[in-house]
């Protein structure tokens, strides 16, 4: 136990057990002034205790002076020979509680003083010598080869030379300067060609600012120059610094600030107002360097309290130049406008650093790798690790069943595509941490609870990386509840679910990445070493595919249930972070893009841009009139579907009305929530435009008062220069259209290609001859054979539990490592005797497709693809437009090939003799809409509410 001594206002604390007489830490609250320079040391930030003789007591207790970290220090450089200094981190107390970039700086400086001590002993100019010193009172730089050394102490010194290499901060450098930062960025931004760019980096880091060398801290440049890698946060929105910087500067000029802001640069706008600011004038010479800064920025991301923000920015604000303060506003927004991302800033270092990084997120890593190839072109490979989240793998849109097998033409995995959000997991020990696919954590209420059940889920596990989404479940029904349920208020409503984790990839398994092999086999790892646990951790839905009827009818099934679509992927794929290598199917993707949901909406409101777009309406506030209260009600916001030509006519054409989001100045025939309030209202929405929008689905949104009705995924397809405000769609009508869509059935054509697939007597990657695959339930025996298949593979086994006897079955490796052709020819099987292959249905799951597309009853293969093409197939096309004539379709129409298609094949005659309908937009004549809408909804709408 440590001795505390309290006398009067000061706190005294005994030496801990360790024996250490030095010790680190953050400031706990701002109480304790530095021995030397006699400030106070600010809460949260880093400081220095030394523990010496408490002259208060007679009892032998300690007491802690202490100082600030350059402080300390500086007092070391002026301090007796025999002073006892800190000689190596292990001298620090509490030194592996710090953060890895408070680590580094520790390091460097213990470095600086034994350079500078070492110096100090080379100039003297008696001869006597000095004793020679411990094992801890060498020098870092000092030759680590002497037998008096301890491999251990070797190792350590070899490691903080290693540290230092990548964090040279002698800040008095002109190369660590934050002018010269701030000049590089602006190189940057003048050239447009990345190639250039990349080039400006390589040079400045080869050269440095005087031709002669670099010397500056390259992780640190690097950081600064990718602001929006390793995020910090410091949750200041754009109108909160205004509010801060306004009470820095001085005088009521808040409200002037927000103004200016609308032009979509809080950075400009702060620079602005620093350079007439009064109480807090700009300094005329820029001395900062890029320590002082990342250390400004680190104390700024600790604060919670709006005074301690305002404090530390006015602190901020008096030591820098208006050029200063607008790019530490930008480090602040992770946005310093220089349109470079990582690849063409590490490419400057080395070829192969971005696919290091990409790979692992690992950037000081990746940058020690990187210099220590000298800017060459050798290898960087760091591989990923615990607490540092990997770039989920993604997939890339798929429009056609042929598609999908000209890209997977040896047979893929089908998956269910959850309608959730994506969380990757890492494990150690009883750690637990969870990243969004922004790679953020996730909020806690979402995920706390799965510290009880993944240890349920992976009992053999002490390391573990995996890939999922989370969904809300009803523990009833066992239906998956619709997105945007995961909300505290929302999950509330539901009090007979549970958040249910559906695990679908492996990437890291007790210390061994799994990102190279591949996906056939880490299914089977996560089929063999993890148990269900219902409503709370299970695996995805999955199945092998090989002909396009079977995905056909997969996808058809999947849409038609409700679910969002399905992810094809490629069996024998590895898991590459970041790249767009898997399939997605989702209704609005398929037919051309017919199935995709559709409203004609009025523009009310608009919002200002950001960045490139800032200063101009670039965001819009659509929405519908309803009749029964007699006001216009909100559906969405929209901003995808204009050019910049058309945003900029926009600007002129609309006729708005300038209310700057006060609740106040709404008018009254707008129905809109407090939080939607725009910038801008329409100054009569009869006169205002008509839009069509396009999404992927109509969807609730209780943020919307158009009975809470939305468009997921909204983008604006066409301007409709034919509609009025008067013929756009009603709230009546969107909620018709709304329940419609909710019961469209989905039936695709039946051409899906020509594609000739493998027989169905090959295996799939992961499938046994038994039929027995990846299934969301596994009897534990047959877990049990799974894992002593990996073993007897000669694959590192991962099973702490005791392993007994072995079955002979198929391994995935021994799979993926033959031919198929070889297998084809190799292996004859009987008609009669040939197993079906079919997937278990797990008794929570909601989402399973018969196979009796692909076989007979009576087992027998289904006909073969090309012996299909033989016959017509039978025809059960919708008769939607039986009777009904129409001379002509508009052929300025946008989806006029496909309208004129579906047209004919629904029934519908084109000709000029016995016309029924007038298809047009003069007044009497029916709207090319009701078509077009019929078609997608598979039956005819009421015709009523489209003659003009």
């Amino acid at each position: 136990m440590d001795k505390i001594v309290q006398i009067g206002n000061n706190r005294f604390e005994g030496m801990s057990e360790s024996g250490k007489k030095f010790c680190v830490e953050y400031a706990k609250r701002g109480a304790a002034a530095c021995k030397k320079c006699k400030v106070k040391i600010d809460k949260g930030l880093l400081r220095i205790a030394k523990i010496v003789p408490n002259p208060f007591t007679d009892g032998g207790s300690e007491m802690k002076e202490w100082y600030h970290t350059d402080c300390m220090f500086e007092s070391f450089q002026r301090a007796r020979a025999t002073t006892k200094k800190i000689e190596d981190a292990e001298d620090l107390e509490g030194f592996q509680e710090l953060e890895q970039d408070d680590r580094k700086k520790i390091l460097t400086k213990i470095h600086q003083l034994q350079e500078s001590l070492t110096m100090k002993a080379k100039t003297k100019t008696t001869a006597k010598k000095l004793p020679a010193k411990r094992d801890s009172e060498e020098p870092i730089g000092a030759n680590v080869n002497s037998l008096h050394i301890s491999e251990a102490k070797r190792k350590k010194l070899d490691q903080n030379r290693a540290d230092i290499q990548v964090s040279r901060t002698d800040e008095s450098s002109k190369d660590n300067s934050f002018k010269e930062f701030r000049k590089l960025c602006a190189k940057l931004y003048d050239e447009s060609a990345y190639t250039a760019k990349t080039a400006i980096v390589r040079n400045f880091f080869e050269k440095g600012t005087c031709g002669k060398g670099f010397e500056g801290d390259t992780y640190l440049w690097v950081k600064f120059l990718l602001p929006s890698v390793n995020k910090r946060i410091y949750n200041l929105q754009s109108k909160q610094l205004c509010k801060l910087f306004a009470r820095v500067f001085g005088g009521p000029i808040y409200d002037s600030m927000v103004e200016d802001l609308e032009q979509g640069d809080v950075a400009e706008t702060v620079a602005k107002f620093h350079e007439e600011a009064i109480k807090c004038p700009p300094t005329p010479k820029a001395n900062l360097s890029l320590q002082q800064v990342d250390r400004y920025l680190e104390r700024l991301s600790r604060l919670t309290r709006e005074d301690d923000q305002a404090a530390l920015l006015d602190e901020i604000a008096h030591s820098c130049t208006v050029n200063d303060l607008k790019m530490i506003v930008r480090l602040i927004k992770h946005d310093i406008r220089i349109n470079a991302g990582p690849k063409h800033i590490l490419d400057a270092l080395n070829p192969a650093a971005y696919e290091a990084f990409h790979a692992s997120l690992d950037l000081e890593e990746v940058v020690r790798q990187s210099l220590a190839e000298g800017f060459g072109s050798g290898v960087v490979t760091v591989g990923i690790k615990i607490c540092t989240p990997v770039k989920p793998m993604l997939a890339e849109p798929c429009r056609s069943v042929d598609f999908a097998f000209k890209r997977f033409p040896n047979g893929m995995f089908a998956e269910v595509k959850y309608d959730g959000e994506r969380v990757q997991l890492h494990k150690r020990g009883n750690e637990f941490f969870f990243y969004s696919r922004s790679l953020k954590p996730v909020v806690a209420h979402k995920v706390n609870h799965f510290r009880e059940y993944i240890p349920k889920a992976f009992p053999y596990c002490d390391s573990l990386i995996i890939d999922g989404e989370i969904l809300l479940v009803n523990t009833k029904t066992d239906e998956i509840l619709p997105f945007g349920t995961l909300g505290v208020h929302k999950k509330a409503q539901f009090r007979e679910a549970a958040v249910c984790f559906f695990v679908f990839d492996c990437m890291f398994y007790n210390g061994k990445s799994l990102l190279s092999e591949p996906l056939s086999k880490r299914r089977e790892i996560l089929t063999a070493y993890m148990s269900v646990v219902k409503h709370h951790v299970q695996l995805s839905e999955m199945e092998g595919i090989r002909s396009p009827a079977r995905l056909k009818a997969n996808i058809e099934d999947a849409i038609n249930k409700g679910l969002e679509g399905l992810v094809l992927k490629d069996p024998a794929s590895p898991y590459e972070p970041g790249k767009r290598h898997w399939l997605k199917v989702k209704k609005d993707y398929l037919q051309g893009g017919t199935m995709a949901d559709s409203a004609d909406l009025v523009v009310l409101g608009a919002y200002f841009g950001t960045g490139n777009k800032g200063g101009i309406m670039s965001i819009f506030l659509m929405g519908c009139y309803n009749p029964s209260t007699k006001r216009w009600v909100t559906v969405t916001k929209v901003h995808g579907g204009h050019d910049d030509a058309t945003l900029q006519r926009l600007q002129k054409e609309l006729q708005m009305k300038k209310i700057s989001k006060n609740p106040n100045l709404v008018p009254s025939w707008m129905d809109v929530k407090q939080q939607l309030v725009p910038d801008f209202v329409t100054v009569d929405p009869l006169t205002s435009q008509v839009w069509e929008i396009t999404g992927a689905e109509f969807s609730k949104a209780e943020a919307h008062t158009a009975n809470g009705i939305s468009i997921r995924f909204p983008r604006v397809s066409r301007i409709r220069n034919d509609k009025s405000a008067e013929d756009a769609t009603s709230l009546e009508e969107l909620i018709r259209l709304f329940n419609l869509s909710k019961r469209q059935v989905l039936k695709l054509d039946d051409e899906v290609g020509n594609h000739i697939t493998r027989s169905n007597d090959e295996l799939l990657p992961g499938e046994t001859r038994d039929g027995n695959k990846f299934n969301t339930s596994t009897p534990e025996k047959n877990k049990k054979n799974a894992r002593d298949r990996f073993d007897s593979a000669g694959n590192e086994s991962c099973d702490k539990s005791p392993k007994k006897g072995k079955k002979e079955s198929i391994s995935p490796a021994k799979i993926l490592t033959s031919s198929p052709s070889r297998k084809a020819n190799s292996r004859t099987v009987k008609n009669n005797t040939e197993k079906k292959i079919t997937f278990k249905k797990d008794e929570s799951s909601l989402f399973t497709v018969d196979s009796s597309a692909c076989t007979g009853e009576d087992g027998e293969k289904a006909e073969g693809v090309n012996r299909a093409r033989r016959r017509l197939p039978e025809c059960d096309l919708p008769r939607l437009f039986t009777g009904i004539v129409v001379e002509t379709l508009p052929t300025d129409f946008r989806y006029y090939q496909d309208l004129s298609r579906y047209f004919i094949a629904y029934d519908g005659k084109i000709s000029k003799k016995g016309v029924t309908h007038e298809i047009g937009t003069k007044k009497g004549t029916v709207c090319i809409d009701w078509i077009w809408e019929s078609i997608k909804r598979r039956t005819k709408v009421d015709i009523d509410s489209y003659i003009n």
